[in-house]
């Protein structure tokens, strides 16, 4: 089989929708299994529903914009008496449930309920729409078949009872709909971390010992920098899968950094194409691929923030220092990007994606002496020169370097 996985943009309206169904015509869809992700910025719209619900301000607007979202592609697509339009109601009815029900007052729990319905709404509009033009589909509630712990919001994959599943469901012959992001720990919905349809995509490839894996976007393929951050842009025609770790950890938003390693463990190739250009062969990620042009390769994350910790009497910062501040940053969920450490000072720039860093702040202000900066940005060049390093310099002003073989990082302010 071959696992295709379309993102928010390549679904964002009803000529995207019928563009992907121009992809799937070009490319085949038998033995084909389809991973989509929620319309357009649609995971964002459920957030602020999120935000709304637990707030108790404001619901029924964010409500209402989702709706209006959905049943305006719906009404696009298909003829009003269609029966999509009655599904639709009936999920955002399912939602409306859940608000009457709940009465738990996890963020995490209650996140993963809600923001879930994205996906479920987009794999039941566009599988209603390729059954309608005449492409015969099996759609399926990923949440069936991917099963999880129950740590919501960044749950971690049962692969035994997961592949179980879905060999037990997959019709290999035909083309597969799910859902990327979401899971269920068999009771709850759970989610795989932020943009985890890659992760999806990933994990029914290694399940089913797929072919391929593809991963279609609004790019060619993978490119030595983010386009909207960096002007001119260079397509790479071919990566390591060690390669693809290496940019996915620094933080690069092409690949999830999840997605690479089930692949790996098989040698499924994975495949990044535009949606596009579909025409055009984007880049292979593969075994033993060195990265093709060999140039250096950027990678920014924003809203980093960078913290100086050392002990209040001065003394060295050693492992037992160390370990402890780490627990206490896994515990807060605080991403750590970059370490650095002196004999008496140790720093991190983490990534607050929890808004957990004031609890950890408070927590570690009566133990250790600290320093912050927020809104940061950590740039990474794998493959990196002089000029590159000029380049970034030239952005802002840097509050710390490090440098290793192959990968500079520099923490900038702009």
């Amino acid at each position: 089989m071959r696992v295709f996985k379309f993102g928010g943009a390549s679904v964002k309206d009803a000529k995207s929708i019928q563009n992907v169904a121009d992809v799937l015509r070009n490319e085949g869809t038998n033995n084909v299994l389809v991973v989509i992700s929620a319309m357009g910025k649609m995971t964002n719209a459920f957030e602020k529903v999120v935000h709304a619900y637990i707030k108790d301000n404001g619901l029924e607007d964010a409500l209402e914009y989702v709706l209006k979202f959905h049943t305006s592609i719906a009404y696009e697509l298909f003829a009003r008496d269609h029966s999509i339009h009655e599904k639709v109601t009936m999920l955002f009815g399912k939602l409306s449930a859940f608000f009457a029900q709940n009465k738990s007052k996890d963020y995490d729990f209650i996140y993963d309920q809600i923001v879930c319905f994205g996906e479920l709404i987009s794999t039941t509009i566009v599988s209603a729409y390729f059954s309608e033009i005449g492409i015969g589909n099996n759609w399926l509630d990923v949440r069936d078949l991917i099963r999880t712990n129950n740590t919501f919001r960044a749950a971690k994959v049962d692969w035994e009872t997961t592949k179980k599943n879905i060999n037990q469901s997959i019709k290999k012959d035909e083309l597969n709909i799910v859902q990327g992001f979401i899971s269920s720990d068999g009771t709850n919905t759970t989610t795989l971390g932020r943009e985890g349809s890659d992760f999806t995509a990933g994990i029914f490839a290694y399940c089913l010992g797929a072919e391929s894996v593809t991963i279609w976007k609004d790019v060619d393929g993978v490119l030595n920098a983010d386009p909207r951050a960096f002007d001119d842009t260079t397509l790479l025609e071919q990566i390591s899968y060690e390669e693809a770790i290496e940019m996915a950890f620094y933080g690069a938003s092409v690949i999830h950094p999840k997605t690479i390693k089930p692949l790996q463990n098989l040698e499924i190739p994975l495949h990044v194409r535009s949606f596009v250009n579909y025409e055009k062969p984007g880049t292979t990620v593969s075994k033993g691929k060195s990265i093709y042009p060999e140039i250096p390769c950027f990678i920014v994350k924003k809203n980093q923030i960078l913290v100086s910790i050392s002990s209040l009497d001065f003394s060295f910062m050693v492992e037992n220092n160390i370990s402890h501040i780490f627990k206490r940053l896994a515990e807060y969920q605080l991403k750590v990007n970059l370490i650095q450490n002196s004999a008496i000072s140790f720093s991190v720039c983490v990534e607050d994606n929890f808004n957990k860093f004031r609890h950890f702040l408070e927590e570690m202000q009566s133990l250790y002496k600290i320093d912050y900066t927020e809104g940061l940005s950590l740039f990474t060049i794998r493959h990196f020169n002089e000029e590159s390093r000029k380049a970034i310099l030239k952005r802002g002003v840097s509050l710390l370097t490090q440098i290793n073989k192959e990968t500079l990082q520099i923490t900038i302010r702009e």
